[in-house]
């Protein structure tokens, strides 16, 4: 029986982050696409639907917030909020 590889898109505009944590998933046998803003993210989602999104909360141009709420919006994908903010939202 073939098992699925579970998909993760990480979304964000660190590129030192990205690539650990892509590298990281990677390793746990996870397949990672990697994108560094909202529009990076659309692109990849033109293409495939991911498993999770990890989005970081401070990104340029559109935030995670509103990205997170357009995601919600059109979808139920479960989203891991990242962020290096103190204080809950």
């Amino acid at each position: 029986m073939e098992q699925h590889v579970k998909t993760i898109l990480v979304v964000d505009d660190d590129a030192e982050i990205r690539r650990l944590v892509g590298d990281f998933l990677g390793r746990e046998g996870f397949a990672v696409e990697l994108a560094e803003d909202g529009r990076g993210m659309d692109d990849v989602l033109s293409r495939l639907q991911p498993d999770l999104i990890v989005l970081d909360l401070m990104l340029p141009g559109e935030d995670g917030l509103s990205i997170c709420r357009r995601l919600r919006a059109g979808g139920d994908v479960p989203i891991l909020m990242l962020t290096a903010k103190g204080d809950e939202t």
